[in-house]
């Protein structure tokens, strides 16, 4: 059974509620005195602690869908390799988004589950990839989109973003009411590899920056309808997601011309999920330090867009420190609520105006 699936929930809740149905009926005969009374009442409470554990741990991994396999949970997913080449697409599936006739593509749009083949960076992704139902209407068939490449945080899965934060939803119901013009979505993890890369070339690992800053939009635009100038394409992401789009669109301005940070830091986090990201390399270390770039590196005629909260999130002082940093030609917008958190909640709150502002900065 799969790590997300119901049958395994209700497999585990129902255990859990026979093993405690055990232990009340044993228990007269467990608080009788001996060492194997004691022992046996140790190890039942161990055993409920346990399933009651597990169930609620499988019951938040489908609502906040952290891990996708086992594998992806024991840290034993592998980076997938492509070969040298150009950047490639390969349709996986198709599935309609939740949305009113969502079943027709013209009313509703499509979300296709694609892997991306990274020629430069030689390994592969899964994404999903939300066209707008303009894309399949009648007079519609010549023209480009503007896309965007959309992120999770780490740990995470892309249907997060389907699911759980509602973009292909958010997107069709903002233009619907004429908040802004339909893009293209392009959903990921934010990271190529099991460890938390963090949109950075690894020496001799996993070529995170190369496969989101060149090979992502390159593939997109040899399937989809988008142009591939830089005026096409925007990024955004929570968390460790937001990160990402704020360093692509800043380093990489040849490809992205806006970027959208949600409650992200602005320097990777080193620890036992990124594990040594630079090797060494103090000129890389410094150069993936958002707020040091922007002192010592130029700037170019890009957006951004970063948000925070005065109460609830930690990154409020270092995202006012970006605000200030960012000097012309570039250009800095900023979301900052009174009251919000690093969850679900406040990132839903902050999409609408976030895909209003990236789509008016975008075009075809």
């Amino acid at each position: 059974m799969g790590l997300t699936s119901a049958t395994l929930l209700i497999c585990a809740v129902l255990c859990t509620v026979l093993v405690f149905a055990a232990a009340v009926w044993l228990w007269p005969r467990l608080v009788r005195p001996g060492a194997r009374q004691v022992l046996g009442r140790m190890g039942a409470l161990v055993v409920i602690q346990a399933f009651v554990f597990a169930s609620v741990a499988l019951a938040a991994n489908r609502t906040f869908l952290l891990y996708s396999s086992w594998e992806d949970l024991l840290g034993q997913t592998r980076q997938q390799a492509a070969p040298v080449g150009a950047a490639a697409m390969q349709v996986l599936g198709r599935q309609a988004p939740e949305v009113p006739g969502g079943a027709n593509p013209q009313a509703g749009g499509v979300i296709e589950k694609v892997m991306v083949h990274g020629g430069r960076s030689r390994t592969a992704a899964q994404a999903y990839v939300y066209l707008p139902p303009e894309y399949f209407q009648k007079g519609n068939e010549h023209r480009k989109f503007p896309a965007a490449v959309v992120l999770t945080g780490f740990p995470g899965m892309a249907e997060n973003l389907l699911k759980g934060l509602r973009y292909p939803k958010t997107a069709w119901t903002q233009v619907k009411q004429k908040k802004m013009q339909p893009m293209i979505l392009v959903m990921m993890r934010p990271t190529i590899a099991p460890a938390n890369t963090q949109c950075i070339d690894v020496p001799g690992g996993p070529q995170s920056e190369t496969f989101f800053g060149t090979d992502v939009t390159k593939a997109i635009s040899s399937t989809y309808r988008v142009g591939t100038s830089p005026r096409n394409w925007g990024i955004m992401g929570d968390s460790t997601g937001g990160y990402c789009a704020l360093k692509m669109t800043l380093q990489h301005p040849e490809t992205y011309a806006a970027g959208v940070s949600l409650s992200a830091e602005y320097k990777p986090e080193i620890d036992s999920d990124s594990g040594d990201l630079f090797h060494g390399n103090k000129n890389e270390e410094k150069r993936s330090d958002l707020l040091w770039h922007l002192d010592h590196k130029p700037q170019r005629n890009s957006s951004f867009l970063v948000t925070s909260s005065h109460q609830g999130e930690p990154n409020l002082k270092a995202t006012q420190q970006f605000i200030k940093k960012v000097k012309a030609p570039a250009h800095v917008s900023s979301i900052i609520l009174d009251r919000g958190g690093h969850t679900f909640n406040t990132w839903r709150r902050e999409i609408p105006p976030a895909l209003q502002w990236l789509r008016g900065r975008l075009g075809t």
